[in-house]
C-alpha cells in the first residue's frame, strides 16, 4: 500500500489535515495485466497561446527530485500525471497527457488549466487504477512524491515505463520548488524554451501585482489565508503559514503573512480554531471558496460570536479567494492567486 499525507484541500472529504492515508493497490492493479489497446491522444490544444511551441528531439537524460536518473529516447509525448499540480503543468507546456488522475476533482479545484476531451480518467491521485493506467500506453508517468522510497516509486517502476517522480512540497522555498518541479517537466517533454517563457509570464505578473498594491498603498497589508471543515460540531481552521506557497507568493507582493504559529516542513501548513484566529489580529482574512457537496463550514464560522468579533470580519476584511483556485499549483496557478490578493488590496 501507498502511505501518503497530502494537504487537506487537495483531498476535500479527508477528515483532519495532515492525517496519513492508507492507499491500498489491490494485487491485480499491482501485477502484470494486459493494457489493451491504447487510448487515443487528447487532440484539442491543452492551452490557448500553444501555437508553434518548440519541442526538443532525440534522447532525454534528467535527474528527478529525488536524485532519480530518467533516461527517454526521445522527449515523451504520452504522458499519465497522477497529481494536480503536474496535471496543470503538463497543459502549460503544451503537452495533452493521455491520462490524469481524478478528472472531477481537477476540473472543480484548478481552472488555471482547461483538460481537453478524451483524457483518460485513471481512478484517484492516491490509488490509481493501474490497469487504466497503462492500458493508456503512456511513454512517461509524473508522479508527485514525498520521500525518495515512496512506496509509488517502487510500485510504478515494476512496469517498463519511466516514473518522473516530483517533490510535492518544500516548505523552505515552495516558489522554487513550483517553479523546478515544472522545470523537470518540461526537460522531460522536450518543451524547455516554453517553460522558459510561462515562467518568465508568472514572475512578470508578479512583479505588476507587487507594484499595483505598492500604488494602492492599503492601509492593511498583514494577512492570512486559510481552508477549513467541521469536524464535531466544530470548525478546524488551517492557516497557510511560512512555506506555505500561498503564503509566500503573498510575501513576494510586499504584503506579510500573519500567521506565525507552527507549521509542517513540507506544505508550511498550520492547525487552529477560531478562538486562535484572534492572535493575527487586524490581518486581512483570506480563505478558500466552499464547492458544492462540501461541508458549509464558512456558513459555521459566520455563527461563532468569536469569529463575529474579530476586526477583519467587522470591517468586512474577511474575503473568500475566488473558486477554483488550486492553492497547491503550478505557474498559472500561481498567477491567478496574484491577480486574487491584487483584488483584495487594491479594491
Amino acid at each position: 500500500m501507498f502511505l501518503r499525507t497530502p494537504p487537506r484541500s487537495s483531498l476535500p472529504t479527508a477528515p483532519l489535515a495532515g492525517l496519513a492515508l492508507l492507499l491500498p493497490l489491490t494485487l491485480a492493479a499491482c501485477g502484470t495485466t494486459d493494457p489493451g489497446e491504447a487510448a487515443p491522444a487528447p487532440s484539442e490544444a491543452a492551452s490557448g497561446d500553444c501555437a508553434d511551441v518548440t519541442t526538443s528531439t532525440g534522447p532525454v537524460t534528467l535527474t528527478d527530485s529525488f536524485d532519480r536518473t530518467v533516461e527517454l529516447d526521445q522527449p515523451a509525448e504520452r504522458v499519465a500525471v497522477l497529481e494536480w499540480q503536474q496535471t496543470e503543468d503538463v497543459l502549460s507546456l503544451c503537452v495533452n497527457p493521455v491520462a490524469v488522475a481524478d478528472v472531477a476533482g481537477y476540473t472543480t479545484w484548478n481552472d488555471a488549466e482547461k483538460l481537453p476531451e478524451g483524457v483518460t480518467d485513471v481512478g484517484t491521485r492516491g490509488e490509481p487504477n493501474l490497469d487504466a493506467l497503462y492500458a493508456a500506453d503512456p511513454d512517461l508517468v509524473i508522479i508527485e512524491a514525498y520521500t525518495p522510497d515512496d512506496e509509488i516509486i517502487a510500485t510504478l517502476e515494476e512496469y517498463d515505463v519511466p516514473v518522473l517522480a516530483t517533490k510535492g512540497a518544500d516548505a523552505a522555498d515552495p516558489i522554487a520548488n513550483m517553479l523546478d518541479t515544472f522545470d523537470l517537466i518540461a526537460q522531460a517533454t522536450g518543451r524547455t524554451e516554453r517553460a522558459e517563457a510561462v515562467t518568465a509570464q508568472f514572475e512578470q505578473h508578479l512583479a505588476e501585482g507587487k507594484e499595483a498594491i505598492a500604488a494602492a498603498a492599503p492601509e492593511q497589508t498583514d494577512f492570512v489565508y486559510f481552508d477549513g471543515w467541521v469536524d464535531g460540531g466544530n470548525v478546524s481552521i488551517r492557516p497557510f503559514g511560512q512555506g506555505s506557497l500561498i503564503g509566500e507568493v503573498g510575501e513576494e507582493l510586499g504584503l506579510t503573512n500573519a500567521w506565525t504559529g507552527e507549521v509542517d516542513p513540507a506544505y508550511g501548513l498550520g492547525q487552529s480554531d477560531i478562538e486562535g484566529m484572534t492572535a493575527v489580529g487586524d490581518a486581512t482574512l483570506l480563505y478558500t471558496s466552499t464547492q458544492e457537496g462540501e461541508d458549509d463550514w464558512v456558513a459555521e464560522l459566520t455563527r461563532n460570536d468569536v469569529w463575529a468579533g474579530l476586526p477583519a470580519v467587522a470591517e468586512d476584511r474577511a474575503l473568500p479567494f475566488p473558486e477554483h483556485v488550486w492553492t497547491f499549483g503550478g505557474p498559472r496557478s500561481a498567477e491567478k492567486i496574484v491577480d486574487a490578493y491584487v483584488d483584495v488590496f487594491t479594491r
